[in-house]
């Protein structure tokens, strides 16, 4: 169905392309408010009639994921505003803003009936829950089952968050009104009134669903670390390139999907001329960029690999620090050479969740190269590193 849909309104298109993902938001959106409103209604006139509060919960639950898709289709459409000038790097995380303001919908929505079933828990009403009842409980169940395949499927075709939050909240969709059809049997089998205990389960499942969805959405607009598969294509794909040593200080600036920028210091040998450097570092950008579709700036860095006494100094002070924690790595290495003693002057590179403060790491490795010399004069910056390279 879901395949019959995508080629029906969208085509086998390119998903990367603005208006092919605008089109998958706007099918997602439009299929959410038709079904979330059909199972409103249908779910409230349940609801009413039976007099169960878990079913009018969960009837207002599908309101507000109506709600939901219409704030879902606005963030894809600001989303994929060309950039201008106040935003010259597009508007690609307004998708995230709407992913955010969801998850206050559905936590907003679940705290206000976890309230309701507080009250009907202490002033419970008797139910009269008929075959309508179940009926249009169980169809809700197989059509939010449908929809969390539905949007779980356009989520990864575009790789949108905000559609991927929404197949979460369907699939707790699912959860919740199972839990409300077990606790009206339950009710009528055993005629124990828990209509208020499973309101505010369905309640809990509501919140959780807003939390999880929030912390999704929030992580990218803050700023998180790049995807570890990601570090490692980015330094393969560099590194694989005669005469780039190595690679450091990679950040990855993330402005949407579809829109992000690459830094990061390229390691070349000191005796390589300036020309030849430049040419391979842009060769490098280029294949970046169509490679990841994004924006890439690489600084260059001489390593003198040439001096024999610099590589074997290289070698030890690498071995030393490896001997703190096999994650640590050396960068910019420089020796400045005098007869009382050489000054070892390097960044040394470590996890940013390191175990040790940076003192007490500084303090570890000149422990460590003063025993290869004791003469040597480590010069030491530590760097918390914001991608994974090691």
């Amino acid at each position: 169905m879901t395949e019959i849909l995508i080629r029906l309104f969208i085509g086998n298109e390119n998903t990367e392309s603005t208006e092919i993902r605008k089109k998958y938001g706007f099918l997602s959106g439009m299929t959410g408010i038709v079904l979330n409103l059909c199972l409103f209604t249908g779910k409230l006139t349940a609801g009413i009639f039976s007099g169960a509060v878990s079913v009018v919960a969960d009837a207002l639950n599908n309101l507000s994921d109506a709600g939901s898709s219409i704030v879902n289709m606005v963030g894809f459409k600001i989303a994929l505003t060309p950039p201008d000038r106040e935003h010259p790097f597009g508007h690609g995380r307004a998708e995230y803003v709407a992913g955010l303001i969801i998850s206050f919908i559905i936590a907003l929505m679940g705290v206000e009936l976890a309230k309701s079933s507080i009250e009907k828990i202490i002033t419970p009403e008797e139910l009269e829950a008929s075959a309508l009842t179940f009926i249009i409980l169980s169809a809700s169940v197989l059509v939010k089952l449908w929809m969390f395949f539905f949007n779980r499927k356009l989520g990864e075709k575009i790789n949108s968050v905000s559609l991927k939050a929404t197949a979460v909240d369907s699939i707790s969709d699912v959860i919740a009104t199972f839990t409300v059809i077990v606790g009206m049997a339950a009710s009528l089998i055993f005629n124990v009134n828990i209509d208020g205990y499973a309101g505010l389960l369905v309640s809990a499942f509501i919140v959780f669903s807003g939390i999880k969805t929030a912390k999704e959405s929030l992580s990218p607009l803050l700023g998180q670390m790049p995807e570890r598969e990601l570090v490692e294509d980015i330094k393969n794909t560099a590194c694989f390139h005669e005469g780039i040593i190595g690679i450091h200080d990679l950040i990855v600036h993330n402005y949407g999907v579809g829109v992000s920028f690459i830094s990061f210091h390229a390691e070349v040998s000191s005796s390589t001329p300036l020309s030849e450097a430049h040419a391979l570092i842009d060769e490098i950008e280029k294949e970046l960029k169509e490679k990841f579709g994004c924006g890439v700036t690489i600084h260059i860095d001489p390593e003198d690999i040439d001096d024999g006494e610099t590589t074997e100094l290289y070698a030890g002070v690498t071995e030393a620090v490896k001997k703190i924690d096999e994650s640590l790595s050396i960068h910019d290495f420089r020796v400045i050479k005098d007869p009382e003693g050489n000054s070892l002057i390097f960044d040394l590179a470590v996890p940013y969740k390191f175990r040790f403060s940076d003192r007490q790491i500084k303090e570890m490795a000149e422990k460590l190269i003063k025993e290869i010399d004791e003469r040597a004069v480590p010069i030491i910056s530590v760097e918390r590193q914001l991608a994974e390279l090691d």
